[in-house]
C-alpha cells in the first residue's frame, strides 16, 4: 500500500470514527449549574461512576408526586447520536414510594449507577429526551 494512502486511510479513520460520549460526571455537572442557574434545586442522590455511569433523574413536584427520567436505550438514537446523552420517562408524576422501588431494583442491576434529583416544576429543555420519551 503507498504512503499516499496509508495517510488518507489513517486521517480518514480519525475524522470518521463515532463521537466520544460525555463523561457522566460532566453531565451530571452541567445539569446541576442548569437546574441552579434557572432559580431551582437540585443534588446527587448517589454518586456512579465518573466516567460511564448510567444517569437516572427524579424529578420532584410541589404535589408530592415524582417522575423518573433513565437512559433510553440504544434503539431510541438516531445514527448520528450514538455520543449523546438521551433519556426517556420511566414513571411520570408517581408516588415516591414506585420510583425509590424502581430504583432500587435498578440499583441491583447496576451498582454504578448516578441519582440525580431535582425540585423543579418545569424542566423544559435540561433533560435531552429520545424521541417519542
Amino acid at each position: 500500500m503507498p504512503l499516499s494512502q496509508n495517510r488518507y486511510t489513517l486521517l480518514r479513520d480519525m475524522l470518521y470514527t463515532a463521537p466520544m460520549r460525555l463523561r457522566a460526571d460532566i453531565f451530571v455537572s452541567a445539569l446541576l449549574r442548569r437546574v441552579f442557574a434557572s432559580g431551582d434545586f437540585a443534588a446527587v442522590e448517589k454518586k456512579g461512576a465518573e466516567e460511564a455511569g448510567a444517569i437516572f433523574i427524579r424529578q420532584h413536584f410541589r404535589s408530592g408526586l415524582e417522575t423518573l427520567y433513565a437512559p433510553a436505550p440504544q434503539t431510541a438514537f438516531d445514527e448520528g447520536q450514538a455520543g449523546d446523552r438521551l433519556f426517556e420517562i420511566r414513571l411520570s408524576r408517581s408516588e415516591p414510594e414506585a420510583v425509590r422501588a424502581m430504583l432500587e431494583r435498578e440499583r441491583k442491576f447496576d451498582p454504578d449507577l448516578w441519582i440525580v434529583e431535582l425540585e423543579a416544576e418545569e424542566l423544559g429543555d435540561m433533560i435531552p429526551l429520545a424521541k417519542g420519551g
